[in-house]
Parts: C-alpha cells; sequence; structure tokens
C-alpha cells in the first residue's frame, strides 16, 4: 500500500497536519500553478484523459509538487506507486519494476511510479529504472526542488516532459489561508473572523511562497491561541517568533524603504543597500521589483561609467528566477554590492532628457540626404545617399560627416564624465569632435 493509499484524502483524522489534510484533491481546487493545470493544458487533459506522461515537476518547496501527483494518483486508473528517494534505494525499484510487470501481465494495468526529491537519487539509482520509463512499462512522475537539467541524469531527463512550478505568491497563500481556516471537513472549521485580517496578511508574508510553512503557522497560531475569540497579529507573532516589520507595500512605508535603498546604492554606500535590501525581503516585498529597480538604476545612475552593471542586473534577475528563495537571494545582494560600489554617472540618462527636450521643440526634422536608404534608381536620382561616407574605408573607421539634421549639425546632448570608462569614452568623443571642427571649411 502506498502513501495516497495509506492517507486517503477522504481520511479525516485530526491527528495529520493541517498542510495534509487540506491538500487540493483536484486540478480546480490547486491554486498557483494554473500556467500548468488550466482548462485545456496540457497537463490537464492528460490527466483527464488518464493518458499520463512521464513528466518531471520542478518547483520551489511547498508549490504543489506533491500535491500535484496526488492528484494524478487519485484521477488514474494506473497503479499509482510512491517512493521518497531519501529513504529508497536500488532494491526498492526492482521490486517496483517487478509488480509493475505482473500488473501489465496479468492485469493489463500500467504502474505510475512517484518519485518525490528524484535528485537524490544518485547515477546507478537512476539509471535502474531508465530502461523502464524507455520502453513504457513505467511513467515515471519527479518531483524536485533541483534544476533538473544539473541533478537528473540527461536520459531520464529526455525522456520526460519537464512542468516548472512556480513559487506561490502572497495573494495564493492567502486564498490558500482562508479556505483552510474555515473548511469544515479537512480544514479548522472556524470562522473566518476569528483570525484578523493582518493575522492573515502576517502569515502570508513570512511563508516565502510555501504553502506547507503557512499552513503549519496558521495551525500553529490556532492551538496556541485556541481560547481566543479572534486572534490577532500580535499573537501570531508570538505563536511562530517572526515579528511583522513596519511596512505596508501599497502604502507610504514601501516607497521609504525603496527610496532609501535606491539612494544608498547611489550613495556608493553598500553596506546601508544591503540592509535596507534586507528590510524589504524580510517584509515579503517582491524580489522582482527590487531587480527592476536595480536594472533602471543601473542605466539611470551608472550607464556608460560602468557598462558591465546593466549585465550585473539582468544576470541577476535571471539567477533569482532560476533559483528563487532562499538560494537566489545572494544574486539581489551581489548585484547591490556591485551598483553601490559602481563609478557613478547619470550622463546618458541626463542626454536622453536632453533629445526628447530638443523633439519636441523643434519638430521632426528631415532626415539628410547623404544618410537616406537608396533602394531604388528613383530614389538614387533624387539624392538619397549621396555624399555618404563609408566610415570603415577612412582611418580608425571614422569620417568627419554629420549625421544629424541640418539646423541641429552642432547640437550635443551625451556629455560623459571623467569616472571609470566614461572617462575613456569622453576622450574618444573629444578626439572625434576636434577632427570635425579641423575638417570643416
Amino acid at each position: 500500500m502506498d502513501l495516497f493509499e495509506s492517507h486517503s484524502f477522504q481520511d479525516k483524522s485530526l491527528a495529520r497536519p493541517l498542510a495534509d489534510r487540506i491538500r487540493p484533491r483536484t486540478l480546480d481546487e490547486l491554486v498557483g500553478q494554473e500556467h500548468l493545470t488550466g482548462k485545456g493544458s496540457l497537463l490537464q487533459k492528460a490527466i483527464e484523459d488518464d493518458r499520463v506522461f512521464s513528466i518531471l515537476l520542478w518547483g520551489p518547496p511547498g508549490c504543489g509538487k506533491t500535491t500535484l501527483a496526488g492528484i494524478i494518483a487519485k484521477e488514474t486508473k494506473s497503479e499509482f506507486v510512491e517512493i521518497s528517494a531519501v529513504l529508497s534505494g536500488v532494491k526498492e525499484i526492482r521490486q517496483i519494476i517487478e509488480q509493475a510487470k505482473k500488473n501489465r501481465a496479468l492485469y493489463k494495468k500500467q504502474t505510475i511510479l512517484f518519485v518525490d526529491e528524484i535528485h537524490r537519487f544518485n547515477k546507478a539509482q537512476q539509471d535502474a529504472f531508465l530502461l523502464h520509463v524507455e520502453k513504457g512499462l513505467i511513467v515515471l512522475v519527479g518531483a524536485t526542488t533541483q534544476n533538473p537539467s544539473f541533478e537528473v541524469i540527461p536520459a531520464l531527463v529526455s525522456r520526460c516532459r519537464v512542468f516548472t512550478l512556480k513559487s506561490l505568491e502572497k495573494k495564493n497563500i492567502l486564498t490558500i489561508l482562508k479556505r483552510a481556516l474555515i473548511d469544515p471537513e479537512n480544514g479548522l472549521g472556524l470562522e473566518k473572523e476569528r483570525l484578523s485580517d493582518d493575522a492573515l496578511e502576517h502569515i502570508a508574508s513570512v511563508s516565502d511562497g510555501d504553502a506547507r510553512i503557512a499552513l503549519t503557522n496558521l495551525e500553529t497560531a490556532v492551538l496556541h491561541f485556541a481560547q481566543k475569540k479572534q486572534i490577532n497579529i500580535q499573537d501570531v507573532e508570538i505563536a511562530i517568533e517572526k515579528k511583522s516589520l513596519l511596512y505596508d507595500k501599497a502604502g507610504e512605508e514601501h516607497f521609504n524603504l525603496i527610496s532609501a535603498f535606491i539612494k544608498s546604492m547611489r550613495g556608493s554606500d553598500p553596506d546601508a543597500a544591503m540592509y535596507w535590501l534586507e528590510r524589504m525581503l524580510m517584509a515579503g516585498d517582491d524580489p522582482y521589483y527590487m531587480l527592476r529597480r536595480m536594472i533602471r538604476f543601473a542605466t539611470e545612475d551608472i550607464g556608460m561609467a560602468d557598462p558591465g552593471a546593466l549585465t550585473m542586473a539582468l544576470n541577476a534577475s535571471e539567477a533569482f528566477r532560476i533559483l528563487g528563495h532562499p538560494e537566489g537571494d545572494d544574486a539581489l545582494f551581489q548585484a547591490a554590492i556591485y551598483l553601490a560600489t559602481a563609478p557613478k554617472s547619470n550622463a546618458v540618462y541626463a542626454a536622453h532628457k536632453q533629445v526628447k527636450k530638443i523633439i519636441q521643440k523643434t519638430g521632426y526634422a528631415q532626415v539628410p540626404f547623404h544618410i537616406r536608404n537608396a533602394p531604388t534608381k528613383l530614389m538614387k536620382d533624387l539624392g538619397y545617399g549621396k555624399g555618404y561616407k563609408y566610415a570603415h574605408d577612412y582611418k580608425d573607421a571614422f569620417s568627419s560627416q554629420s549625421y544629424l539634421p541640418k539646423d541641429l549639425e552642432d547640437q550635443r546632448f551625451y556629455y560623459p564624465t571623467d569616472r571609470g570608462y566614461e572617462k575613456t569614452v569622453k576622450l574618444r568623443l573629444e578626439a572625434w569632435i576636434k577632427l570635425k571642427q579641423n575638417k570643416q571649411p
């Protein structure tokens, strides 16, 4: 008897943890993974038609991987077996394979094998069922918090469809908490007013997108303050030992903290930048919001003084997208330190503003004839492209021609500073400007 049989979703024993009792039983009840489980999706159709294929479920803890496997177990007519890579070895796998052969031969029944934490299996253990997945004897459903590209052997990955589950958003966690609070059958069976709104908000904020942690904290708070008519945020703080920071992500304090973070980087203070960054992370702010602000900062406050700043900010965003909390947090701090300690220049930002101002003032000036495109004979006869100097035909790939509209030929927008790489750019520009001036009639 496997785990899903011995701990049936219909088991109403309150001895089981709330997170286990409240597990969704259908795809419609699963929260936060609509990109995979929505009506008409590949996975939804496969489960509905009982034609599940080998899949790897990749996502952070508490996002619903095991729950999704449980839904497959409930919906499929196949034999469903679950093992944990932490507790099982090659011997158990061989036993499952032998039983799968009997199921196919005697009952014409397919076997679905769910392997929790499949990344914990070594290469030999993964090889043990590779051939049987390839031949279709078993359908593998593997769950992992690690990137399958690195932790699962390539041959097995190539035979499975990888589905990436997202970290649950705060609104998803709140939906789960409210359902667990009032559910009379599998949840706590309490009135929704039993916990104040800010108490539920706090539990959701400190859960790091993990529904299991959120439900455990909810159950802890309710059991600890069972005699209270309403459990408030202070009670929750005592029960789960996590303080609620003064923070309203929709209000003034949000903007105060992000302002402090940006100004600390602009002021080249990495320690202050790290402090304000951690304040926002601990309060449950969206890391992608902070990453977007850092990407903007890299262009507005650093620009050409260190072109690598933008690359660093973009790499941090991609690293966090792959790793998530908590492993990906250091990518944010690395980027913040880099940006804070980089040479500063707002010359690109100022130049952009100046260009916009000039265009608004002068209107849409005509493109000079010598830099117009001339794809036809008629356009060439009209003078399109006439007199254009191909830069690579000149020394240092620089010609002295003008590229701005005639009335703006001497206009400058970009004034590089003497800081960082921009100092090199400044010297180069000044040399080119001097060449232009010397060649003017």
